[in-house]
């Protein structure tokens, strides 16, 4: 299993695409669809119908990465949202590929206090 740097900008594609898509068409899909810069530092990902398979692009300064998880039995929970664009931190991304519905999961809120007494 791989990791990916904590400080990577995660965006999830809303919308299922047609998985014959390389990576010119993934960075066409990130500008006009999504309004985003493919060569940022970023991770962009996308998934297909049946949500058994996600494509990831990333740019690494000198040329595109394109990697591809396919399920046998099972499917994402790929998260729903009105919006075009989710975000996602890398955390969530690498529970989304494990096969957690990362929308069920709930983290303790930020506390901010002023004293330790």
């Amino acid at each position: 299993m791989f990791r990916l740097a904590s400080d990577l900008r995660v965006y999830l594609h809303r919308e299922p695409i047609d998985f014959r898509a390389g990576i010119n068409s993934l960075g066409i899909v990130v500008e006009q669809s999504m309004g985003l810069d493919p060569f940022q530092r970023a991770v962009f990902g996308f998934c297909n119908r049946r949500r058994d398979r996600i494509k990831l692009l990333i740019y690494d300064r000198s040329g595109f990465w394109m990697l591809l998880k396919r399920l046998e039995a099972d499917r994402f929970h790929w998260p729903g949202s009105q919006e075009a664009v989710l975000t996602l931190t890398t955390e969530e991304l690498h529970w989304l590929l494990d096969g957690i519905n990362i929308a069920a999961v709930r983290r303790h809120p930020v506390r901010q206090y002023q004293s330790v007494g």
